[in-house]
């Protein structure tokens, strides 16, 4: 029964090292994919200052969908997974189109909306840092 359990251990081992040797013949890459300082709009990105709460949502947005208008008090990153999203800041009328693979650093307390302009979902993972309890879209009234 020892015998046993040292012939598996040993196996276990040999296993373990084998896989390990091949990891490490496999080196790790890194790209990076954005660094900004500002927003699409220009504005320095900062930080709430004390704790703060992060939170990672997917968004599916339907083709030719429109979200609506709306502002972000705080800082917001979001990574196109798929499609085409052109981005519109609603006073001024600029527009920002980004495509999969872009990163977008979302303008702060400015109003703006999002449409969908490709043939398939746009799909986004997006980033929030805010204080407790506080929310990072705020809708526009009519």
């Amino acid at each position: 029964m020892m015998r046993s359990f040292i012939a598996a251990a040993a196996l276990i081992v040999a296993a373990g090292t084998s896989h390990a040797e091949e990891a490490q013949t496999k080196p790790v890459t890194t790209a990076q994919i954005a660094s900004q300082t500002v927003t699409a709009a220009g504005q320095p990105i900062l930080l709430p200052a004390g704790p703060v709460r992060v939170t990672v949502t997917r968004f599916d947005i339907p083709p030719g969908a429109t979200l609506p208008i709306h502002k972000h008090p705080y800082p917001r990153y979001a990574y196109v997974e798929q499609g085409h999203l052109t981005v519109t800041e609603a006073d001024s009328g600029a527009s920002h189109a980004y495509q999969t693979g872009d990163v977008i650093i979302e303008m702060i307390d400015r109003w703006h909306f999002g449409r969908n302009t490709g043939n398939e979902p746009v799909r986004l993972l997006v980033f929030d840092q805010v204080p407790e309890g506080a929310t990072n879209t705020v809708l526009r009234q009519p």
